[in-house]
């Protein structure tokens, strides 16, 4: 059972977080007096700490101080009735875990509780294990690279294993940046071809002329500038696997080249007369709806089904919200390692505004947008003003936008059309913060926090 210390002058507020928090099922001690508190917790090691920022003699901030000089494992949550990013950076920068804004919603502070008693749970395992630790559930999450507990994505994990040994050949589909060559890679190496090349290609990528030397190779003198012989992509891979990504995008020309390989296992470099007899697995992979053009005269009907003999579709971020947590932590640690950053977690208003955004470049514009705030990022957590976020959607304000040769501030657009939405679901609700947070799909929390980052005036 976890101990949990709340500190809170306000004797109501600290009775009303006892009795919550107890039915949660913790082990609760309240006290209303920093002195004590610190007290307490020199005799008391407790796993968490809830405290008032503004309290008389010793605000949240000292005794976050005091509390980490004696127990640095103790977890900090900071409640405060206005949660400003200069509190927020101050709190961090002291050891805080997240803040909370009072009088916001119990099944939020609930949800903070939980995950920041769950991650002192996973840092302690971790220590005893040695980062050893091999549960299924850590199997099923993490899978060749790829993090997932989404439905479809455990199924992709299964479908992986089961089709990697066969010869079959299979097209990855789904949209950008939702990592069709992890799964493509995953294939590989859990077949028996895993120490064999694995050679990704961008059919899209490179011009006509240059992608069909470069998968086939050439002979000496077949064109200017062959001054020698020179092996393509299919040859380099023999024995193993060659992912052809943005495979819609291939000529007709290249298109009856492919299939001749698919068929025969043999092809020819550009200028050579012999046929080269080659053992690769085919790996394709496609954004684009490959039965359009099939339909349109494209693509080539017999080789659509020579490649879609097995096909796996990877759903967008938007679709599998459930594994964004796992995502951003995972990139947290990748690019706080590379930045030499002591970044370790995110705050619970950062992750709000990445749990209800669209992703319309999916887990790379995701891994894009870690990277940039980790960057960025100058406290010990990721804070809401460090995020960067894009939108694709023309549908999301009334008005339209015209980007000029000077171009626009993208950041101070977007901000001016959620200030817009806001007032109007004020207006709406008739100043009802908590209804116009229900009918922005955000919580109230949030809402508060925006209408004042924004500068929304209120009647």
């Amino acid at each position: 059972m976890a101990k949990i210390l709340v500190l809170d002058d306000d004797q109501g507020m600290r009775d009303f977080m006892e009795i919550m928090l107890t039915k949660e099922g913790y082990d609760v001690t309240g006290s209303g007096e920093p002195a004590k508190a610190i007290d307490l917790c020199r005799k008391t090691a407790f796993d968490l700490v809830i405290t008032d920022l503004k309290m008389p003699k010793i605000n949240g901030i000292e005794f976050l101080k005091a509390i980490k000089d004696q127990r640095p494992e103790t977890i900090v949550i900071l409640i405060t009735a206005y949660a400003s990013g200069e509190t927020a950076i101050n709190a961090m920068k002291e050891g805080a875990y997240d803040y909370v804004e009072k009088g916001g919603s119990i099944d939020d502070l609930k949800k903070i509780v939980q995950a920041a008693l769950l991650k002192k749970g996973l840092v302690i395992e971790n220590k005893t294990l040695k980062k050893e630790v091999e549960t299924k559930e850590t199997a099923e999450n993490l899978f060749c690279g790829m993090i997932g507990t989404n439905r479809e994505m455990l199924k992709i994990f299964a479908t992986i294993k089961k089709v990697s040994d066969t010869p079959a050949n299979i097209l990855i589909l789904g949209e950008s940046g939702t990592g069709k060559e992890l799964v493509a890679r995953a294939i590989h190496e859990n077949s028996a071809r895993s120490k064999m090349p694995f050679i990704a290609i961008n059919s899209g990528g490179i011009p006509e002329n240059l992608l069909e030397s470069e998968l086939f190779g050439y002979m000496k003198g077949s064109f200017t500038g062959a001054y020698a012989d020179k092996q393509g992509f299919f040859e380099m891979a023999r024995g193993g696997t060659i992912f052809l990504d943005e495979i819609g995008e291939l000529s007709p020309s290249l298109q009856v080249k492919l299939l001749r390989i698919i068929q025969e296992r043999t092809f020819r470099r550009i200028g050579g007369a012999e046929d080269i007899k080659v053992d690769v697995r085919i790996i394709s992979a496609t954004n684009k709806n490959l039965q359009e053009r099939v339909t349109k005269g494209e693509f080539r009907e017999d080789l659509y089904y020579r490649l879609n003999v097995i096909p796996i579709f990877i759903p967008p971020l938007r679709e599998r919200r459930e594994d964004i947590p796992l995502l951003i932590n995972s990139f947290i640690e990748k690019y706080a390692q590379m930045f030499g950053k002591e970044i370790r977690n995110i705050s619970s208003y950062a992750m709000e505004l990445l749990m209800n955004y669209a992703f319309p470049g999916n887990i790379r514009e995701l891994e894009n947008i870690i990277e940039r705030s980790v960057a960025m990022e100058t406290s010990n957590i990721i804070l809401p003003e460090s995020l960067t976020l894009y939108s694709s959607d023309a549908s999301i304000g009334t008005s339209k936008f015209d980007i000029t040769d000077r171009g626009i501030d993208l950041n101070e657009e977007l901000d001016k059309i959620e200030k817009m939405l806001i007032e109007k679901a004020l207006q709406k609700t008739k100043g009802s913060k908590r209804k116009a947070a229900g009918l922005l799909k955000i919580t109230f929390d949030s809402l508060r926090h925006r209408i004042e980052k924004l500068g929304v005036e209120q009647e």
